[in-house]
């Protein structure tokens, strides 16, 4: 799974191309704050990237009350691109392992997704800061666009593809930021044993998790201790060198080491290294 952002991903992240949203007339003070219990001081920026296929409808006058939006971020851009309009971004995300495996578990998704004309990329980098509005108000936006003729949102820091019932159930009803389901836990098999890891807790501006020959016996606690873990972080914490892991389904000595940087390409983000002692 290396390599998973091709390079004309990566072409998008220099585009300047801008749409500023719009927003109804509700108070934007009757947005609910995401709040972030642990945060104490800043690390990195936040990145966002999603890609969302469709044909449109649209003319950005969201409601914020029923999106819980207030409008783009400042540091995001939106961009559409369309037959019109650098048509082959519309499909520069549909290939590679992931495609292959969506267009096998999620045919009608996928069929969807290819018969799509349109397509609308939200990518921003943003200073980390106390609270979470910033995912808010972008997953407002996505949701407004599936409402309005989207048929999927594709993650690459996660690694996902969302259909509109998948994002609604997962990320907008719940009304929060929910950051496990923001975060894909993936494992791949190595000498008998597995290497445990994460993908997408960039967009928190924290660093990705990864622990390696984790044995059979160890495995729903290794899952347990990323869920606490990605938990912590999104909400503000930040993992020092050194850090000791204490957990009773652990064992003693286990430890945290800070590696890696954004252009790794097994988690395109830094990432933290535990080691079992």
């Amino acid at each position: 799974m290396s390599k998973l952002l091709s390079p004309i991903i990566f072409s998008f992240l220099l585009s300047s191309a801008f749409s500023q949203t719009q927003t109804g007339n509700t108070k934007m003070d009757s947005l609910k704050t995401w709040e972030r219990k642990y945060f104490t001081e800043p690390l990195d920026s936040a990145f966002i990237f999603y890609c969302i296929h469709g044909n449109f409808s649209t003319d950005f006058n969201i409601s914020v009350e029923k999106y819980r939006t207030s409008g783009l971020p400042a540091g995001c851009d939106l961009m559409k691109y369309d037959p019109n309009t650098h048509p082959e971004y519309v499909k520069a995300f549909l290939e590679g392992y992931l495609w292959e495996t969506l267009k096998e578990s999620d045919s009608p998704l996928a069929n969807q997704i290819s018969n799509s004309k349109e397509c609308f990329i939200i990518r921003g980098e943003l200073k980390d800061s106390s609270n979470l509005n910033y995912l808010r108000d972008v997953v407002g936006i996505i949701t407004y666009l599936l409402d309005n003729g989207g048929v999927s949102v594709y993650d690459p820091q996660s690694f996902r593809f969302f259909g509109k019932k998948d994002w609604m159930e997962n990320i907008f009803n719940p009304d929060g930021s929910v950051p496990r389901n923001h975060v894909m836990i993936l494992y791949s098999e190595e000498n008998g044993l597995k290497w445990y890891h994460t993908r997408g807790l960039r967009k928190f501006g924290r660093p990705d998790l990864s622990i390696h020959q984790v044995s059979p016996q160890y495995e729903n606690a290794v899952y347990d201790l990323f869920n606490r873990f990605i938990e912590y972080q999104a909400f503000g914490g930040i993992i020092r060198d050194k850090q000791e892991i204490k957990m009773n389904s652990l064992p003693a000595g286990m430890w945290c080491e800070n590696k890696g940087d954004f252009e790794d390409p097994d988690f395109n983000n830094k990432h933290i290294e535990i080691h079992w002692k």
